[in-house]
């Protein structure tokens, strides 16, 4: 019994060791720099002065951001959308299998290596394939919280264009 506990002792050590090394990484949400919001065009239908114009900008600009909640004056408006980024599918599947192929042949022995591998690589790809199910419902649920964000914010930014077109088309503007 000694014997068969020390032969594996070592084995046992070795993928402790090994599977300390090896870190899945981790799914994350990088922001990138999204596109710029599209400029609007205001042409004076009456006459309106320069001067005029850039009051009646401001004014309409402060009653739309009071109305939409959104200010595109703001530093970081729209600066920023969000990417999923995560392990390809399938990665930790490959490692589990490969891993578990080498530590199930090297703890079956001289003798059964041949079934241990086969354990080993069966073991190592149940585990890999849940580890890998777990990834995906993660980059799943990140994804669904940057669609409902990117949404949000298109819905900010629709209501604020609105708002601004309308003021300025009520004080005798064409807005474009």
């Amino acid at each position: 019994m000694i014997r068969v506990l020390s032969k594996m002792a070592v084995p046992f050590g070795a993928w402790l060791v090994l599977s300390a090394c090896v870190v899945q990484p981790p799914v994350r949400t990088v922001a990138v720099a999204a596109p710029p919001m599209p400029r609007m065009f205001v042409y004076p239908a009456q006459g309106q002065s320069e001067e005029q114009l850039e009051r009646d900008r401001f004014e309409c600009h402060s009653w739309a951001v009071q109305q939409s909640g959104f200010d595109p004056s703001r530093a970081n408006a729209q600066a920023y959308g969000n990417v999923v980024v995560a392990p390809p599918p399938g990665a930790a599947t490959a490692t589990g299998t490969i891993g578990g192929a080498i530590l199930g042949s090297i703890l079956a022995g001289p003798r059964d290596s041949g079934f241990g591998l086969l354990f080993g690589a069966a073991t190592g790809a149940i585990v890999g394939s849940a580890v890998d199910a777990n990834n995906q419902a993660q980059v799943a649920q990140a994804q669904r919280q940057a669609y409902q964000q990117a949404a949000a914010d298109r819905t900010q930014v629709q209501a604020y264009r609105r708002a601004v077109s309308a003021c300025l088309g009520a004080r005798g503007y064409t807005v474009g």
